[in-house]
């Protein structure tokens, strides 16, 4: 039940306000057999999604527009994932970065972590694993906090 809301002194109730928009991931992956059913995945949760199969594609989008997180690939065509990884830091609102990838030794975790990613999930990856890592970097976001 929704609690009363206070009049206003000429008598009338303020408006609710409107919804915050559903959080957008950006997915940047180069392989159509992981992009498509990861933006199933994200759809399902109530996410909103784009796609980039490169990195300039990436940094396009990005620069052009609102992502709230970005779910990365670091073995791209043209700039690959490190690249972007480390230019993202550039952007005035850098939004939550989880890579997702196969490259993904002890070394290759440190690295994107040392380069800004927020999360690591490795391919082939469990659905669920993903959502909560895409869910955990939006977090701050959603919160006002960054």
């Amino acid at each position: 039940m929704r609690p009363e809301r206070p009049e206003g002194l000429d008598g009338r109730v303020p408006p609710d306000p409107p919804d915050p928009p559903d959080p957008t991931v950006l997915i940047v992956d180069d392989e159509p057999d992981v992009v498509f059913p990861m933006q199933a995945v994200l759809e399902a949760e109530g996410l909103r999604t784009r796609l980039a199969g490169d990195g300039d594609a990436a940094l396009r989008l990005l620069a052009a527009g609102r992502a709230d997180a970005v779910v990365l690939d670091l073995m791209l065509p043209g700039l690959d994932g490190w690249v972007v990884l480390a230019r993202l830091r550039d952007l005035p609102a850098r939004p939550g970065v989880v890579v997702c990838s196969a490259r993904s030794t002890p070394a290759d975790r440190r690295r994107a972590l040392d380069l800004g990613a927020d999360a690591f999930v490795a391919k082939p990856y469990e659905p669920a694993d993903l959502v909560a890592q895409v869910r955990r970097v939006l977090a701050p976001a959603r919160s006002g906090g960054a």
